[in-house]
């Protein structure tokens, strides 16, 4: 290869500077092998609710991307909105407040197996006599039935 020279030795032009051709992929590996690390601590952790023991239905699931709101009834008759406990008297004026007075949000009423299906039914009569339309009970899904969907 010839190259014309100039009096200190140095090629002239493009030969200048090589591009670097091999890719460091070591950091990458590490930022995502961190991201892993903080995804999979961080993910049980963002299971919303208060622990209800629900009961068992055959029922398809729901599927919606718009999150509703979760009422939940403990075995010991605990309201709560969300994971907020909520007195039975403030339950309607903290879902007007939450709404902002929609009364076609989804609102799912879960209840623990081990109360009075009355209570449940009190809960739900408060939310449908305040004007929501879209509430519905939760149910937990048969382990027969989760492995054939």
């Amino acid at each position: 290869m010839a190259a014309s020279m100039i009096g200190n030795g140095r090629s002239k032009g493009r030969n200048r500077y090589r591009p670097l051709s091999e890719i460091n992929v070591t950091p990458l590996v590490d930022v995502m092998l961190v991201l892993l690390i903080v995804f999979m601590v961080t993910a049980p952790l963002l299971t919303v609710g208060v622990p209800v023991d629900l009961p068992k239905t055959e029922a398809a699931q729901l599927t919606d991307e718009v999150e509703p709101l979760v009422v939940s009834v403990n075995a010991e008759g605990v309201i709560f909105l969300q994971e907020t406990e909520v007195p039975r008297e403030n339950l309607v004026p903290r879902l007007n407040a939450v709404t902002g007075q929609r009364p076609d949000v989804r609102i799912f009423v879960r209840g623990d197996k081990a109360i009075q299906y009355g209570t449940v039914m009190e809960v739900m009569g408060l939310i449908s006599a305040a004007g929501f339309t879209k509430v519905a009970l939760l149910a937990e899904i048969p382990d027969t039935m989760k492995g054939t969907r």
